[in-house]
């Protein structure tokens, strides 16, 4: 089971908390896939779609998330050490991560090692 990336909750942590880099993790269990989800926005129960954070957490239950999905790679990328290494969607899917939440993915986690890192140039 796997838990889409939720872009919405993500750039609410990021204005409250200041980030200016992120660790983008588990990107090895990703591999495999034929398509990758990234959750952009919230449909209220109104039908009203939003990309702003409910402040009321009776809403926030109710919300559906809206997905945007994207190409994945078939790839292993857990001995992946170098950024230029990773497969053109991997680095797509770094590259929109970062076009959605405005902060920088610097550190990429790809396997389950501590040394499984790729730092981002």
């Amino acid at each position: 089971r796997i838990g889409w990336l939720d872009v919405v909750a993500l750039n609410y942590a990021t204005t409250i908390n200041g980030f200016t880099h992120i660790n983008l993790t588990k990107l090895d269990v990703l591999s495999g896939l034929d398509d990758l989800k990234i959750g952009v926005a919230y449909k209220l129960p109104d039908g009203t779609v939003t990309t702003a954070f409910p402040s009321d957490i009776d809403l926030l239950g109710e919300v559906e998330v809206v997905y945007e999905t994207i190409p994945g790679w078939a790839e292993d990328i857990s001995g992946m050490r170098l950024y230029a290494d990773l497969p053109a969607n991997c680095k797509a899917y770094v590259e929109r991560c970062e076009e959605l939440c405005g902060v920088e993915c610097r550190y990429l986690g790809v396997g389950p090692g501590r040394d499984a890192m790729v730092v981002k140039p």
